[in-house]
């Protein structure tokens, strides 16, 4: 319980005044809680929502089979273009085909290709996670400091990341929390005796297991089972997990999961599995699967950018955690994080929203540690340690900064107020902590947090031209005087390419294919990427074509780091 003797309270007409007038309307009731977390939901996630190109290489995949699935009827098989894509399991291509079929079936103009759309099941996904972060919470903390938990939560760059990219992870999140929240009820109360959770809770558990199933495997059973085992294991005895009642639990995960993987099984032979584990996930085990490797301690580094704003503090919370881990709801924490952070970082292939479900239990064993004042700025290395909540948002400033003039000769004029508005108030955010006020730091943290997303999603990335190159070369194809051209891509292979121009764009492997597909019949168009522009030039000479060139497009490539030049070159009647 958080002590209120224990946090000062501003003077009036304080500055620092602002988060204790906001946590206090949220110690009011339940649904001032949960309106004031979907507010923050809404601030932090949705700018740039539509604007935000399709962001290679996972999102355009996701978002092109849930399209293909629209485009053949077909929702068992999930395949990229010709590509049997059997890698994760169908819940998010079905989320995504939802959404898409209903804003066509309203009349939404070209919804198949409108990249917003196919975010959605992420974004309710993200606010959900917040929403059963703070139910989980309760558990742990009174209204005030699961309100406190779930809005650091919310804040954090890695979910606003995830809410806004068409992939699983986002909607795996709040599977993984509803486990989290059902799993803490059975541990905390195992003493009453098994049988005594209520329904809700009951059924909260197995639909995020089952649900978690569908759409990403065996990770949801993961993040539950292990920690499971490891308390089961420290109290003697897996007795308590009776408490969530697998006699019910178990047939209504084995009756939501089995239909489609039975129909899967039949129509694939098999492939499915072989494809699902025995290479996506063998390959990111054994090595680092599609160059996403890393050392050991590459999540601990990370962990500052992709938890702010709630990082710093969480570090500072790591003494009173390891002080206090007898402490059943202590324990439980560390159970959920521990492990299998330790296990994510043994495995070679890591990205940052693997470890996205242990960050709800951060926040919750933060906000623990500020009530038991284990958050005091007079403590060794405190205030250096808190001044790290600054980094991002002035190395955000910098950083698009520098990265727009470098690219496109000029600065992010509209975005620019915003983002040193969120640097200032972070730097308050670490004056706050430094004069005693742990909890309003937290929250000037997350306010800072609500200015620097729609700074950087909303205002700054729309107008920096040189991150949206298959935007740009989709805009020339459009501009062609004959509609529907045959369309071939010649060295750019991005998957967002092939979202934003059809499942049909053919992809060419040398010059003079690129040549021969031009001088085929009716309106063509084929983009040629700089590095086969001598080979192409070279082909078009010998077969005595002179290519129309109509356009021109210079960019950063944000999958292969590095800038891209194309041209592309028309036929038309």
């Amino acid at each position: 319980m958080i002590d209120r003797a224990t946090v000062p309270r501003p003077a009036r007409g304080d500055a620092f005044a602002f988060p204790d007038t906001l946590l206090s309307a949220a110690s009011r009731s339940h649904a001032w809680a949960c309106a004031l977390l979907v507010a923050l939901c809404l601030v932090c996630f949705l700018p740039g929502i539509s604007s935000l190109q399709p962001m290679d290489r996972d999102e355009p995949r996701f978002a092109q089979a849930s399209k293909q699935m629209l485009e053949t009827g077909d929702l068992v098989d999930i395949r990229f273009q010709a590509e049997a894509r059997h890698k994760k399991p169908v819940g998010i291509y079905w989320a995504q085909a939802a959404f898409v079929g209903a804003a066509e079936a309203l009349g939404v103009p070209n919804a198949r290709t409108t990249i917003g759309l196919y975010r959605i099941p992420s974004l309710l996904g993200a606010i959900g996670a917040v929403l059963l972060t703070y139910w989980s919470a309760l558990v742990f903390l009174p209204r005030r400091g699961a309100f406190l938990a779930a809005a650091l939560f919310g804040a954090c760059v890695v979910l606003s990341a995830e809410a806004r990219l068409a992939k699983t992870d986002a909607l795996l999140c709040a599977c993984a929390v509803a486990t989290f929240g059902g799993l803490a009820r059975a541990w905390l109360r195992r003493d009453v005796g098994p049988g005594r959770l209520d329904t809700v809770t009951v059924l909260a558990f197995w639909l995020g297991l089952a649900l978690g199933i569908l759409i990403k495997g065996p990770m949801v059973p993961l993040f539950c089972g292990l920690p499971a085992l490891v308390l089961s294991v420290r109290s003697g005895s897996g007795r308590w997990l009776g408490a969530l009642r697998p006699g019910l639990g178990l047939p209504l995960t084995l009756l939501i999961v089995a239909p489609w993987f039975a129909a899967i099984t039949w129509k694939s032979g098999g492939a499915f599995y072989g494809e699902a584990v025995g290479h996506d996930m063998l390959s990111k085990v054994q090595g680092g699967s599609e160059k996403h490797f890393a050392p050991p301690g590459a999540y601990l580094v990370a962990f500052f950018g992709t938890f702010w704003p709630g990082a710093a503090f969480a570090a500072l919370a790591a003494p009173f955690a390891w002080g206090h881990r007898r402490d059943p709801a202590i324990a439980f924490l560390l159970a959920w994080i521990v492990p299998t952070w330790i296990l994510f970082e043994i495995v070679p292939t890591k990205l940052p929203h693997y470890v996205l479900p242990l960050m709800p239990a951060i926040a919750i064993l933060t906000v623990r540690a500020l009530a038991a004042g284990g958050l005091h700025p007079e403590r060794r290395g405190a205030r250096l340690t808190a001044g790290l909540v600054v980094l991002i948002p002035v190395g955000l400033t910098l950083g698009l900064s520098a990265f727009a003039f470098a690219y496109d000769r000029t600065l992010p004029w509209a975005g620019l107020p915003l983002l040193l508005a969120a640097s200032a108030v972070s730097a308050l955010a670490w004056r706050a902590f430094a004069r005693g006020l742990p909890e309003r730091a937290l929250g000037l943290g997350i306010l800072a947090a609500m200015l620097l997303s729609p700074a950087v999603f909303g205002l700054t990335q729309p107008v920096i031209a040189a991150l949206k190159v298959s935007p740009r070369l989709a805009a020339i194809r459009d501009a062609l005087p004959c509609p529907h051209p045959r369309v071939a891509s010649l060295g750019y292979r991005e998957p967002s390419f092939v979202f934003l121009i059809g499942t049909d764009l053919a992809m060419l492997g040398t010059g003079t294919e690129a040549v021969d597909f031009l001088k085929g019949e009716g309106c063509r168009l084929v983009y040629v990427e700089g590095r086969f522009a001598t080979a192409f030039e070279a082909a078009a000479g010998a077969a005595g074509l002179v290519p129309n060139r109509v356009g021109t497009v210079s960019g950063f490539n944000i999958n292969g780091g590095r800038r891209v030049d194309l041209s592309a070159y028309a036929a038309t009647p």
